[in-house]
């Protein structure tokens, strides 16, 4: 089957523009230059990514925040009408939309998808997330069942990409959907589908993404272990004879020189650092670890470095852990994508403090750089 992820173009290593659609960014800071998540702003930076040739924009899906002094991800854009509104005024960037799929049901899922893929003449895709943080289901009166996440999970996406084939109405008698007459039309631009990304990384997590994902988010602990992470990842996607991109998730700190920029990274995520939502977080996301996140929970409890130190992938207090750092001047940053290429990764998240302010200079010294070292076109 011809990977939908090959619509994303030739690029060695791509990027996808994160978590515009909630305020704050990835750092838990109050650094007063944070994301505030202005929905002009968010139609301004997904254009500027689009035309510098930026692969896809994935906005998270979110429905509480962490309050705090911070209020990180309080406010968020509800992801489908996002996405729909975004593919309409943007021409070659791919557009992702995050489901939790205890949310929303395979059928409505499929139309919305099939519906942005017109909108945006074949370039949408589905970012599937079977849940973790109950607060957020509470809104919905919706439990989550931390045992059977991913078995919820794969029988939705096998009725998903079912409706989305085509054919004659369906009924479906498994053990979470009961469904009569499951059809939909228009089936999506895409044949036989948009792409699908994911993010479980513990054992279940990457089984789950063998059978459902063309692309799978690993987390900056799972990176330090290096090619061996890919080669599991597709060791997995083997066994259904699937072939699995691994991306980064990354936040940018790019300045002129490294100097500044650690000064920078320094300011927003230790001398603002929001613990209090920090410890929040973390309380929540240990809670859900299952055994095959062992790494992540450790690094959860990981001190922060001290001010001198080279920060490049290195934690502070505000610091979102499983982010990767990227902190330096273009050139450092670019040497340490050509190292992630080189273990193997495909691409990486791009987010930053604040999207409007420094993705032009990023656009401007970064991606050149990278078509120098060959990770990208010029």
């Amino acid at each position: 089957m011809r990977l939908p992820t090959q619509n994303f173009g030739s690029n060695k290593f791509k990027l996808g523009l994160f978590c515009a659609n909630c305020n704050g960014g990835m750092t838990f800071s109050t650094a007063p230059e944070r994301w505030q998540c202005e929905w002009d702003d968010i139609v301004e930076v997904s254009k500027m990514a689009d035309e510098a040739g930026i692969e896809f924009v994935l906005p998270v899906a979110k429905w509480r925040g962490f309050g705090g002094p911070s209020g990180l991800w309080d406010k968020s854009y509800e992801v489908i009408a996002h996405s729909a509104a975004i593919a309409a005024v943007t021409k070659r960037i791919g557009i992702f939309s995050t489901v939790h799929t205890p949310l929303m049901s395979p059928a409505y899922a499929a139309k919305a998808i099939a519906t942005i893929d017109h909108i945006s003449h074949g370039r949408a895709g589905l970012n599937i997330v079977c849940g973790w943080n109950q607060d957020e289901f509470d809104i919905h009166g919706v439990k989550i069942d931390g045992e059977k996440r991913y078995d919820h999970g794969l029988e939705w996406y096998q009725i998903y990409a079912k409706l989305l084939a085509g054919g004659e109405p369906f009924d479906w008698d498994g053990e979470f959907f009961k469904l009569k007459h499951a059809f939909t039309d228009p089936l999506p631009y895409q044949r036989p589908r948009p792409a699908v990304m994911s993010a479980g990384f513990s054992t279940r997590g990457r089984e789950f993404a063998a059978q459902a994902a063309d692309i799978l988010f690993t987390n900056s602990a799972e990176m330090a272990l290096g090619a061996q992470v890919v080669d599991s990842v597709r060791a997995y996607g083997a066994r259904y004879n699937r072939r699995i991109d691994v991306y980064a998730s990354c936040v940018y700190f790019c300045r002129p020189t490294r100097a500044e920029a650690e000064d920078f990274y320094y300011y927003v995520a230790e001398e603002n650092a929001d613990r209090e939502t920090t410890a929040r977080f973390k309380k929540k996301r240990i809670a859900t670890a299952t055994d095959g996140e062992v790494q992540f929970s450790r690094e959860l409890d990981v001190p922060p470095i001290p001010r001198h130190d080279r920060a490049m992938g290195k934690f502070y207090s505000g610091s979102i852990p499983g982010v990767y750092p990227l902190v330096g001047s273009p050139d450092d940053i670019v040497e340490e994508l050509v190292k992630l290429s080189a273990i193997g990764l495909a691409g990486s998240s791009l987010a930053f403090v604040n999207y409007k302010n420094e993705l032009p200079f990023f656009v401007q010294e970064v991606l050149p750089r990278m078509a120098k070292a060959g990770l990208r076109t010029a």
